[in-house]
């Protein structure tokens, strides 16, 4: 066996779909879903990262949609990344996530953050509308091999 055999990437594509409660509580749980499926699979995405994202897109979820009906987390690692997508039932896009940010958010506010940072560690981010809400998204590279953890 080679070195280079424990630092490939997945040959196709895995997902995970997983309902969870409009509640504080979903916020770890889907963090350590993200964790569990890019462990899983040795994927070779920044697990740091993508928790701090997701925990991010759902704790926005619950904080500024309306109602008690789940959202869904969907994790979705490819070849080249992975991408989190979080569903909730409120059609409004969320603001600022892909619009440029006018002004910064206040330093003595506790949030206002959370699009900002999804916006900057990003590969990419954005949302779609759906058949009972919205989707909002973000993808994150495979990390190069020179820059992996040991």
């Amino acid at each position: 066996m080679n070195g280079l055999a424990l630092h490939e990437r997945p040959a196709g594509s895995a997902s995970w779909r997983i309902a969870l409660p409009h509640s504080t509580a979903a916020v770890p749980v889907a963090r350590a879903l993200v964790r569990s499926a890019l462990t899983e699979v040795e994927h070779v995405a920044d697990c740091d990262t993508a928790e701090l994202l997701t925990a991010e897109l759902v704790a926005n979820a619950v904080e500024h949609t309306a109602g008690r009906g789940p959202i869904e987390l969907v994790v979705e690692l490819r070849p080249t990344g992975c991408q989190v997508e979080v569903h909730d039932p409120d059609p409004a896009p969320p603001g600022q996530l892909t619009r440029p940010v006018l002004e910064e958010p206040d330093v003595w506010q506790e949030g206002g953050r959370g699009l900002l940072l999804i916006r900057a560690l990003s590969s990419s981010c954005g949302h779609r509308p759906t058949a009972s809400g919205k989707a909002v998204w973000f993808r994150l590279p495979v990390v190069p091999a020179q820059r992996r953890p040991v």
